[in-house]
């Protein structure tokens, strides 16, 4: 029999110290471990698989497994279900709950990201950007500096960093960007990301991320702030978002962005956006957009392809304005999905031929949506509509 309990630094349960009594083996980290007084034989949880399955061939008796908090939530649990194992659970509190608790924030309205280290803390930080309170539980290469160094500068938070709790030295500290990046950290478990200017609307009947948006491709609501040359049929903008495949965890760039009708859409998906946009009335509309339809996306005003030197790299563009120049230089940071829609079919080839020299396979599409209109007879005609040309492209070689 395999037992998983779960510690937070207080009282054990009559039934967890029942069944570490009984353990003919204890795993678990050397940290906990050397907090508890155990009589069974104790081994390091380096190799936590290979212990239990050489313990169990030889019938030696009941194991536990010791954890932190509770380990069904981002835990052990999980992996010893994978490897075909089926413990009981004697959970404590999780790290987070006490994260939350210790900041006196409720957290029902949190994202709860776990980056399994430092090739996703991309991911981790893009939640950030997008999410107005996130849970990042610490890992090596993912802790408050790198944290905040990646949000820096187009992003404010504010970071609360949860130090060794239930431990000795617990700690909660409200820390600013700069900070975070400079002053030493002593066993970081938990790492909160909070926008203070967020101002919470009714409460919400699911935890963490809401829902995604009832409706996409809006008609009305974005385009009523664009100028009528400057809009994109809602039937392209289908498109165009189906080929960036916005969610979270993502990171969109929208270039030339205008009034901001991609980038409010991907945000409404769920991705964190920066919208690059040098008109100045342009970005007046961005701003009054992403205000009405209250979600977050970051703006960049300036001029492409300079303005986006300084941009993380992201994983999805759009490019809704300038030359090939502005699509080459997107093209060079490498997104897995780069959408450019052009007004005309002549700048189409030229587009797809330099894509392809640079590694990417990229298709082109004419998309025209001719609407019914009821005329004053109530007979039904088609309205004319200049078509838009969409290039798709994806790395052709992908790691």
């Amino acid at each position: 029999m395999i037992t998983v309990v779960g510690w937070d630094g207080s009282e054990l349960s009559a039934r967890a110290v029942e069944r570490l009594r009984e353990a003919r083996l204890v795993i678990g980290p050397d940290a906990v471990i050397g907090r508890l007084a155990l009589t069974a034989p104790t081994v390091a949880d380096t190799r936590l698989l290979e212990t239990l399955d050489d313990h169990l061939e030889q019938g030696e008796g009941p194991a536990v497994v010791l954890a932190e908090g509770d380990p069904g939530f981002f835990g052990v649990v999980r992996r010893l279900r994978a490897h075909g194992l089926k413990p009981d659970v004697l959970p404590a509190t999780s790290l987070i709950t006490r994260a939350f608790a210790c900041a006196g924030l409720g957290w029902e309205d949190a994202l709860v990201v776990a980056p399994a280290g430092p090739h996703q803390l991309n991911r981790a930080v893009n939640a950030c950007r997008a999410h107005h309170k996130v849970a990042v539980l610490v890992t090596p290469g993912v802790g408050p500096g790198e944290i905040a160094r990646e949000l820096a500068p187009t992003t404010p938070r504010s970071l609360i960093v949860c130090e060794d709790l239930g431990g000795p030295g617990q700690r909660v500290t409200d820390s600013r960007m700069g900070e975070a990046t400079t002053r030493p950290w002593k066993d970081p478990d938990v790492v909160l990301v909070v926008d203070p200017l967020h101002r919470p609307k009714e409460p919400g009947w699911v935890a963490g991320a809401q829902p995604g948006p009832s409706e996409w491709a809006l008609e009305r609501a974005v385009e009523s702030a664009l100028p009528l040359e400057s809009r994109l049929p809602p039937e392209v903008r289908a498109y165009v978002l189906a080929k960036l495949g916005p969610r979270l965890g993502d990171l969109v760039w929208d270039v030339g962005a205008g009034g901001g009708e991609i980038a409010v859409e991907c945000a409404r998906l769920g991705a964190a956006v920066v919208a690059v946009e040098r008109d100045q009335d342009a970005c007046a509309r961005l701003r009054a957009s992403v205000l009405a339809h209250g979600v977050k996306v970051a703006l960049a005003r300036g001029q492409a392809p300079p303005a986006l030197e300084p941009l993380p790299d992201p994983d999805a563009v759009f490019v809704g304005g300038g030359g090939t120049d502005v699509i080459v230089a997107c093209a060079a940071r490498r997104p897995r999905s780069l959408v450019c829609a052009l007004k005309t079919v002549e700048r189409v080839s030229a587009v797809l031929d330099r894509l392809r020299e640079l590694g990417y396979r990229a298709e082109g599409s004419q998309i025209l949506a001719a609407k019914l209109a009821l005329g004053p007879d109530g007979s039904h005609s088609l309205t004319a509509a200049d078509p838009v040309f969409v290039v798709h492209a994806t790395p052709a070689h992908t790691p």
